[in-house]
């Protein structure tokens, strides 16, 4: 069982949408277990229990939450250097395009790398001209196709490379599964 975890924290629910676009994705794999939960409600075993993350925060005057922040902070110092390893991803929202939301994935990065997660962005697309890069974005709620899209992709992805890099399954590789499913949307 691949054991994903789609962590957020949100302010006016736009990032709390994005994370249940991202735990859809994450279930489309077969034998994918996922927790849905905010930091006001997960805690340490949540990030022992997992095997890949999806960390999600909306962005504040251009940067991550401090409830997010400090979840993190506030985490037990013996469980330091216990995630090595485990596989990451990211997502922001933000009022309006160009509110640093790229910035906001970066920080996040930044926090999952610190704990010893292997940290990935998405490479192709996920409709004309929208890509996830960094991580999966939005500007307000994420109404659009290709953002709630790029949200399930991101999900999707942790799950196949939690599964691959973890498990070993190698039926799970997103060369052998995303790609070959997208393919021929030309997106």
């Amino acid at each position: 069982m691949t054991k994903i975890l789609v962590l957020y924290h949100s302010n006016t629910t736009n990032t709390e949408q994005m994370a249940k676009f991202v735990a859809e994705g994450a279930r489309e794999l077969r034998g994918s277990e996922v927790r849905l939960r905010s930091v006001s409600e997960a805690d340490h075993t949540d990030l022992q229990w997992c095997e890949g993350i999806a960390l999600g925060s909306p962005t504040n005057y251009g940067c991550v939450s401090w409830q997010m922040k400090r979840w993190w902070d506030e985490q037990p110092i013996e469980n330091w250097g216990q995630r090595d390893g485990k596989i990451g991803c990211v997502f922001s929202s933000a009022g309006a395009w160009g509110g640093g939301q790229e910035w906001t994935c970066m920080a996040l990065m930044s926090i999952l790398i610190n704990y010893g997660f292997l940290v990935f962005g998405l490479t192709d697309y996920s409709g004309v001209r929208f890509s996830a890069h960094y991580g999966a974005i939005s500007a307000g709620p994420p109404e659009e196709q290709n953002t709630q899209d790029a949200c399930r992709r991101l999900g999707l992805r942790l799950a196949e490379w939690t599964a691959n890099m973890i498990h070993g399954r190698e039926d799970a590789h997103p060369l052998k599964q995303t790609y070959e499913r997208f393919k021929d949307l030309g997106t």
